[in-house]
C-alpha cells in the first residue's frame, strides 16, 4: 500500500491542516539528507498541561512503529527538564539508506489528549555513484532495522571478507546483465562470485527491473487521497470514480466492511430490487439514517460519514473486484475551553465551599487538583464531592478547616483555571460582658459573663495572676456562661478582673471596688415577719407548677436586726447552694427557686426567721402537674368487615389534674404513618373504629389529654385484622347412613371474604328438639364429615357452620330429617377394563391389581386360585372398605392361574374372574439338523423347544456360518414352521447352522445349532485368471492444492496448508523469501500423507513475506506460493483514544 502524504485541504465540512494541536512545542522538519549520513529529528512537548507522563509513538508510513526496530540504524532518547516541564523527544537514523526515504508520523497521548505530526525524509545519492552504478553498495543494508527500513547490511557478520569484497569492487562488470540473462537457479552462484551478501534483496531489485511500466487502475478512474482530516462532530465525504458505473462496491473500515447497525437500518424505496450484502447494484442509491450515508451518482461513489467522533479515526479501504484503494481519516477533538473563571474564596471554619467554573461543552470532563494533588472520587472520600450540571462544573467542600487552605485548579484539555481557598477561625462573639462591682465588706461579688460558644472553656485572672477556686471563690461554667462568685468580700478581694477564652485573642474585664462604710451603730430590734402573698394560687399558701418549669418563689423579710433565713422540706434543710432546688437570700427577701419541677418535689415546705428579737414561720404546700402518664392495656375486643372495637385502661397517674378525654391513632402494619381518628377528647374508654380494610393488619395507639396537655403515645395494640365470618356454606347432604352414624357432605361458602376458612363445625338434634349437640371438638378442614354414635331409628336433623378468625358463620340445615337405620346395598364388583382380558406378565415383575367393589353394609371379601381357596404365602392380598388388593412381589410362572374375586352380604353375592399368565423367554430348538444339500441350497429341520416360556411359539430365526470365518448372518427372521431351506450358498464353502426360538418375551437365550454341516460342492468349472500387470504409478509431484495468501494477527500462532501428489515420494523444501526455512524452532513442518503444514508460533511483523513450498522427486519438482500479513491489532481504548 503506498504511503498516504497528507494533503493541503480535504474535502468535507471544517477543512483545517491535517495536524492536531495544543501539545506539541516544537516538530520535527521535513529534511533531504545525503545517503550514508546521520540525521536526527527532534519534538518537544510542553507537559505543563498533562495529567501524566506523555507517552510517544514514532511510526513510518502508516502503521509500522519504529521502536521494534530500534537498535544500531534507528535509535531514540527522551530527556525531561524539571523547570520547564518539557520532555524532549530525539529519533537518530544512523546511515541513512534509500530504503528509509518516505512518510514519518510522531503521535503523543497522554490521558485523554492526542496530538500528531508528520514529515518527510528525502534521501539523495553522492554525487558520482548511484545504486545502479554499484551493485555491491546498493545491497549491503546497514543496521538492524529489518527489510523495512531499508536493505540489509551484513558486512558486520562478514568481516573476514572485506578484502574481497574491496576487489569485486574495483572490477568493472556489468552485474546486472548477467543477471538478466542468467537462469534463476544460478543466481545465488552469482551472487557469491561476485561478493554479494544480500540475495533477497537482489531478487527484489532484479524483479522490479524485470517489472514494466505499471498499468493505470482498470476500476478506478480516481482514487481516494492520501489522508483527510476533520473536526470531532463534523461530517466528511471520501469519494471516488469508477470506470464502470454498474461495478458493485464495498466500503472497509480498519480491514473490516461497514455495515448498517439496528439504529442505522437502510431506507429503500419501494419500487428497489432488495440490494445484497453491503453491494450497489446499479443506480442504485442507499442513505442510512444516522452515522453513514452512501450515494451513487453515475461513476461516482461517496461514503458520507456524519457527525465524526474519536472511533471514526482510522484507516478506509474502497474495494471494487480485486483492487483497492486506500486512505486515512484523522477526526481531531476541538479542545474543551473554560468560559467562566474560579473565584477566590474567603471562609471560616465548618462552612461549606463551593468552587464552580464553566466550560465550553456539556459533558466535557474537568479534573480538579489542590496543590498539584488530583481530586477525584475515589481518594476524596466524603470531604468533597463533585457536581455537574450542563457546562457547569462544581467542586464542593462540605466543612471547611484549615487543612483545606490552598489553591485549587480546574483542568480542561483546551484550558484552566485556579483560585484560592482562605480558611479562618470564626470569631466568639461576647453576648454579656463583665462588669465593675462595687461591694461592701462580707457581701458576695458575682462577675458573669457568656459567650456565644457553649464548648469555650476560659481562665480568671485578678491583676494578671489566674485565680484558683477555694470554699470561698467558686468558678463555674454552664452552658454558654461563666461566673466567678466570690463570697464575704474582704479589702483584699479589690482589683481588676480578666476572663480569657481558651483558644481566642479575646479577654473580658471589669473592677471590683471595695466599699468601706464606717457608721454609728444604734442596736434597734424589730421581730421579724414573713410577708408572703399567695392569693394569685386559689387555695391558700398552695402553689402549683407545672413539671419541668421554673419555680420562683420571692418572700420578703422584715426585721431588725437581719433575720436568719431557713427552708426546709420536711425534715431536711433546703441548701443555699447553686443547684436545681435552692434558696437565693438577699437583705430583705429570699427565694425559692425550683429549677425544672419534678414530680419528687411536691409536698409541704416550711420557712422560718429568726434573729434576737423573736421568730416567724410559714408553711407552704408546692403541688406539681404534669401531662397523664400514657394509657395502658390497649387492645381490640372484636372487629367486623370493615370495624373494630377497641378498649384500653385509663393511665396509671393522671398528672394531677383530672383527664379531659383522649385520642386515637391507627395505621397499617406495613406502613409507617398513624392516622388520626378524632380531633375532638373522646372520654370513654371504648372506641369503635371504622372505615378499615377487610384483610389487613392494623394497630392501634391512645394518646390521654388532661388540662396540662397530650400524652406520650400508648404502647401499639397487638396488629388485628377486621374479618367478617363468611356466609354460611351450601349444598348441604347426606352421603351415607349406617345404624349409628351418618355421613354429611357440603360445598364451601360463597362469600369467604379474607379471613378464610379455618374448618368447619356439625350439629345435630332430634326433629322436634331444639338442642343442639356438636358433633366435631376442633374444626373439620374437609367438606365432608362422618356424625357418629347417633341413636338407632330416630329422626336426626344436621346443620353445618363455617368458622374462621371472626366466629362461626350463618348455618345450613337439612331440609328434611334423616332416619339413622342401616341401608341394604347389593354387593358388586367393578373390574376394571384391562383385567377383564388375559393379564401377562413376565417372570420377576411386580403383580399389583386393585379392583373395587360397593355394597351395604361392608361385603365379604374371599380370594380363590383356581376355584381354591387361596393359601399361597407368596401372594398377597389387602381389602379396604371400598376396594381389595392383590399384589405378588417378584412373579413366578407358578403364579398363572384364574383367580377368582367374591364379594357377599348374607345371602347376596358376586364374583368376578381375573386370568394372569406369567411368561418367559422360551429354550432353544432341539434336533437341528441339515437334511438336504442340492447345488446352493441346503435344507433344514429342528424340533419345538421343550419349554415354550409358558406361552405360544410365534417363530424361529435362522442364522448361517462357514467354516472358514465362522462369523454369523441372518437368513430368515419370524419363520413359523419348524423347517426351511438355505439358498444362495457359496460353492466350495462348508457352512454350519443355529435356530432361536421365539416367543412374545424375544428370542431364546440359547440357540439350537446344527449336528451336521452343508457342504457345497464344486461344479468342475476352472477360472483361470489374466497375468497380472503391475501398473507403473511413478510419476512427478503436483499440488493438488495451492497455498493461499492470509492475514493474520500478531502474537496468535497461524498455519498455511497445501497438498501434493507425486511419486516416489517427493521431497518437500520451505521458504520463505526465496531463503529455505531451517531448523527454526519457530517454525514446525509436517507432511501428512500428502497434506502439508507450516505451523508459524506466535508470528510478528518480522515473520510477514512471501513463503513457498517445493515438492523434488526423480521425476520433476513443482512449486507453490503465498503471501503472509501479519497485523498488529491495538487495543479498544488505544484506538479510541486516537
Amino acid at each position: 500500500m503506498p504511503e498516504p502524504q497528507k494533503p493541503e485541504t480535504v474535502p468535507g465540512e471544517g477543512q483545517q491542516p491535517s495536524e492536531l494541536s495544543g501539545i506539541f512545542v516544537e516538530r520535527p522538519e521535513s529534511v533531504t539528507v545525503t545517503k550514508g549520513k546521520d540525521v536526527t529529528f527532534v519534538a518537544k512537548v510542553d507537559s505543563t498541561n498533562l495529567t501524566r507522563k506523555p507517552a510517544m509513538k514514532w511510526l513510518k508510513g502508516k502503521w509500522l512503529d519504529l521502536a521494534s526496530k530500534a537498535g544500531k540504524h534507528v535509535q531514540f532518547k527522551e530527556v525531561y527538564d524539571r523547570n520547564t516541564k518539557i520532555y524532549t523527544y530525539e529519533m537518530s537514523i544512523i546511515k541513512v539508506v534509500d530504503g528509509d526515504a518516505g512518510g514519518y508520523r510522531c503521535e503523543v497521548t497522554s490521558k485523554d489528549k492526542c496530538d500528531s505530526c508528520t514529515f518527510e525524509v528525502s534521501v539523495q545519492g553522492r554525487s558520482g555513484l548511484s545504486p545502479q552504478d554499484n551493485i555491491l553498495e546498493a545491497f549491503k543494508r546497514s543496521g538492524d532495522a529489518g527489510e523495512d527500513a531499508g536493505d540489509l547490511d551484513f558486512s558486520a557478520l562478514l568481516k573476514k571478507r572485506e578484502k574481497k569484497q574491496k576487489v569485486v569492487e574495483e572490477v568493472d562488470v556489468d552485474v546486472w546483465e548477467i543477471l538478466k540473462e542468467a537462469k534463476p537457479c544460478d543466481y545465488e552462484k552469482i551472487a557469491f562470485e561476485y561478493g554479494i551478501t544480500d540475495l533477497r534483496g537482489l531478487l527484489k531489485r532484479l524483479k522490479k527491473m524485470k517489472k514494466v511500466e505499471p498499468k493505470k487502475s482498470d476500476a478506478f478512474l480516481s482514487k481516494l487521497e492520501g489522508a483527510y482530516s476533520v473536526d470531532k462532530g463534523k461530517k466528511i465525504h471520501l469519494s471516488v470514480e469508477l470506470t464502470n458505473p454498474d461495478a458493485p462496491i464495498k466500503w472497509l473500515k480498519n480491514g473490516q466492511e461497514i455495515k448498517p447497525s439496528a439504529k442505522e437500518l437502510p431506507t429503500i424505496p419501494s419500487n428497489m430490487p432488495l440490494p445484497v450484502g453491503n453491494q450497489w447494484q446499479p443506480g442504485n442509491q442507499r442513505r442510512f439514517k444516522k452515522r453513514y450515508v452512501f450515494e451513487s451518482v453515475g461513476n461516482k461513489r461517496t461514503l458520507t460519514i456524519n457527525k465524526c467522533n474519536l472511533s471514526d479515526d482510522a484507516a478506509y479501504e474502497c474495494v471494487v473486484g480485486e483492487e483497492k484503494c486506500f486512505t486515512e481519516l484523522f477526526v481531531k477533538e476541538p479542545p474543551i475551553t473554560i468560559t467562566k473563571l474560579l473565584d477566590d474564596v474567603h471562609t471560616v471554619v465548618g462552612e461549606k465551599v463551593e468552587f464552580e467554573v464553566e466550560v465550553s461543552e456539556e459533558g466535557a470532563s474537568v479534573k480538579w487538583m489542590k496543590d498539584g494533588v488530583e481530586l477525584n472520587r475515589e481518594t476524596a472520600g466524603s470531604k468533597y464531592r463533585f457536581k455537574k450540571d450542563g457546562k457547569r462544573h462544581i467542586l464542593i467542600i462540605n466543612e471547611a478547616t484549615k487543612e483545606d487552605i490552598g489553591m485549587y485548579h480546574a483542568f480542561t484539555n483546551g484550558g484552566e483555571s485556579k483560585a484560592e481557598l482562605e480558611v479562618e477561625d470564626k470569631e466568639l462573639e461576647v453576648l454579656q460582658s463583665i462588669a465593675d462591682l462595687t461591694v461592701k465588706a462580707a457581701e458576695q461579688a458575682v462577675f458573669k459573663c457568656e459567650v456565644s460558644d457553649e464548648k469555650v472553656t476560659g481562665k480568671w485572672f485578678k491583676d494578671g495572676v489566674e485565680v484558683q477556686p477555694s470554699d470561698r471563690i467558686k468558678i463555674t461554667h454552664i452552658g454558654r456562661t461563666h461566673k466567678l462568685m466570690i463570697d464575704e468580700v474582704k479589702p483584699s478581694d479589690a482589683g481588676d478582673y480578666t476572663f480569657v477564652p481558651d483558644g481566642y485573642a479575646l479577654s473580658l474585664s471589669a473592677k471590683l471596688n471595695f466599699l468601706e462604710i464606717k457608721i454609728d451603730y444604734v442596736p434597734r430590734q424589730d421581730p421579724p415577719k414573713i410577708h408572703l402573698d399567695t392569693s394569685g394560687t386559689g387555695n391558700k399558701n398552695t402553689i402549683t407548677v407545672v413539671a419541668g418549669n421554673k419555680l420562683r418563689l420571692d418572700v420578703e423579710i422584715t426585721g431588725e436586726p437581719a433575720p436568719t433565713v431557713c427552708w426546709m422540706k420536711g425534715d431536711e434543710v433546703v441548701s443555699e447552694a447553686e443547684g436545681r432546688v435552692h434558696v437565693e437570700t438577699r437583705k430583705t427577701l429570699s427565694s425559692f427557686v425550683i429549677e425544672g419541677a419534678e414530680k419528687s418535689d411536691e409536698g409541704p415546705y416550711c420557712i422560718t426567721v429568726t434573729n434576737p428579737a423573736g421568730e416567724d414561720k410559714v408553711e407552704i404546700i408546692v403541688r406539681i402537674v404534669d401531662v397523664p402518664n400514657p394509657p395502658e392495656n390497649v387492645k381490640c375486643t372484636s372487629f367486623g368487615e370493615d370495624s373494630g372495637t377497641i378498649t384500653w385502661d385509663p393511665p396509671a397517674f393522671d398528672g394531677g389534674v383530672p383527664i379531659k378525654g383522649y385520642l386515637m391513632e391507627r395505621k397499617k402494619v406495613a406502613s409507617p404513618r398513624w392516622t388520626k381518628l378524632n380531633f375532638d377528647v373522646y372520654e370513654s374508654t371504648t372506641y369503635e373504629a371504622k372505615k378499615m380494610i377487610e384483610g389487613v393488619l392494623y394497630e392501634m395507639r391512645v394518646f390521654a389529654v388532661n388540662g396540662i396537655g397530650i400524652s406520650q403515645p400508648s404502647e401499639s395494640s397487638k396488629p388485628f385484622m377486621p374479618i367478617a365470618p363468611t356466609s354460611e356454606p351450601t349444598r348441604l347432604m347426606v352421603d351415607d347412613v349406617t345404624d349409628t352414624t351418618c355421613a354429611l357432605k357440603w360445598r364451601p361458602p360463597e362469600k369467604i371474604g379474607a379471613g378464610g376458612i379455618d374448618g368447619y363445625f356439625i350439629e345435630y338434634c332430634i326433629e322436634g328438639s331444639d338442642q343442639w349437640v356438636q358433633a366435631n371438638e376442633e374444626p373439620v378442614e374437609k367438606n365432608q364429615y362422618r356424625v357418629k354414635g347417633l341413636p338407632v331409628g330416630e329422626k336426626m336433623l344436621f346443620r353445618v357452620m363455617a368458622v374462621n378468625i371472626a366466629g362461626r358463620s350463618p348455618p345450613v340445615t337439612l331440609s328434611q330429617a334423616v332416619t339413622i337405620r342401616e341401608i341394604m346395598e347389593n354387593p358388586k364388583i367393578r373390574l376394571p377394563r384391562h383385567l377383564r382380558t388375559k393379564l401377562i406378565t413376565l417372570v420377576g415383575e411386580k403383580v399389583n391389581l386393585v379392583i373395587p367393589f360397593q355394597g351395604k353394609p361392608r361385603p365379604v371379601v374371599t380370594w380363590y386360585r383356581d376355584g381354591v381357596l387361596l393359601e399361597d404365602k407368596t401372594v398377597g392380598t389387602r381389602t379396604s372398605e371400598v376396594d381389595t388388593i392383590l399384589f405378588i412381589r417378584s412373579a413366578e410362572r407358578t403364579h398363572s392361574g384364574i383367580y377368582t374375586l367374591a364379594v357377599q352380604i348374607e345371602n347376596v353375592s358376586d364374583s368376578a374372574d381375573v386370568h394372569i399368565q406369567v411368561v418367559e423367554k422360551p429354550g432353544p430348538p432341539i434336533a437341528v439338523h441339515v437334511t438336504d444339500v442340492w447345488g446352493f441350497n441346503a435344507t433344514l429341520e429342528w424340533k419345538p423347544p421343550k419349554d415354550d416360556g409358558n406361552c405360544e411359539i410365534i417363530g424361529y430365526t435362522i442364522q448361517k456360518a462357514d467354516m472358514k470365518t465362522k462369523d454369523w448372518f441372518t437368513v430368515f427372521e419370524h419363520n413359523r414352521r419348524p423347517s426351511c431351506t438355505v439358498s444362495d450358498l457359496v460353492m466350495g464353502n462348508e457352512y454350519f447352522f443355529r435356530v432361536f426360538s421365539e416367543n412374545i418375551c424375544g428370542l431364546s437365550v440359547e440357540p439350537g445349532i446344527s449336528k451336521n454341516t452343508a457342504i457345497v460342492t464344486k461344479s468342475g468349472l476352472s477360472y483361470k485368471p489374466p497375468p497380472f500387470k503391475e501398473k507403473d504409478a511413478s510419476h512427478s509431484p503436483k499440488f493438488t492444492a495451492r497455498l493461499v495468501d492470509r492475514s493474520v494477527v500478531a502474537g496468535y500462532s497461524a498455519a498455511i496448508s497445501c497438498s501434493v501428489r507425486g511419486f516416489p515420494k517427493p521431497k518437500i523444501v520451505w521458504m520463505k523469501n526465496n531463503m529455505i526455512i531451517g531448523e527454526d524452532p519457530k517454525f514446525l513442518m509436517q507432511n501428512n500423507q500428502g497434506v502439508l503444514t507450516l505451523n508459524i508460533r506466535k508470528p510478528s511483523t518480522f515473520d510477514g513475506g512471501r513463503y513457498s513450498c517445493k515438492a523434488i522427486n526423480d521425476l520433476g519438482e513443482d512449486e507453490v506460493e503465498c503471501r503472509l500479513e501479519v497485523r498488529v491489532v491495538q487495543e479498544k481504548g488505544v484506538e479510541a483514544k486516537k
